[in-house]
């Protein structure tokens, strides 16, 4: 925890590995999660069989190198936190895989600790 997607266009496995890493580094950097937890669902988009929109929204300039990012974690961080989450997403998918900070978009879901089931259907932060 926390659930990952991270969607790119014309991403192949090199760059969508490098973005991961940028999340998943923000992530135990900035909130504190361990290393070892690692929920990632990584997608590159081809254009053909699947497809990205974006557009300028709020002035943001985007372009092919769009990346979404969705991250699905349990409620209980501060807004400062969430802040330095998202500029640290930003500044190491540049670093890591070439994308500009203006092509990074980040939502952030939250929910409680019933929501969540790593295996065998058991809810295992309320057991």
């Amino acid at each position: 925890m926390p659930l990952v997607r991270i969607d790119a266009i014309g991403a192949d496995s090199t760059r969508l590995e490098a973005l991961g890493r940028a999340v998943h580094d923000a992530l135990t950097e900035t909130i504190g999660f361990p290393p070892d937890d690692r929920f990632h669902i990584l997608v590159g988009h081809d254009g053909a069989r699947s497809l990205l929109r974006y557009d300028d929204y709020l002035g943001i300039r985007r372009d092919e190198g769009v990346v979404y990012v969705s991250l699905t974690m349990r409620s209980g961080r501060t807004p400062e936190q969430k802040q330095a989450l998202y500029a640290r997403i930003a500044e190491l998918a540049e670093q890591y895989a070439g994308t500009e900070p203006r092509n990074v978009m980040i939502v952030l879901t939250e929910n409680s600790s019933i929501d969540w089931s790593f295996g065998y259907g058991i809810a295992q932060y309320v057991v």
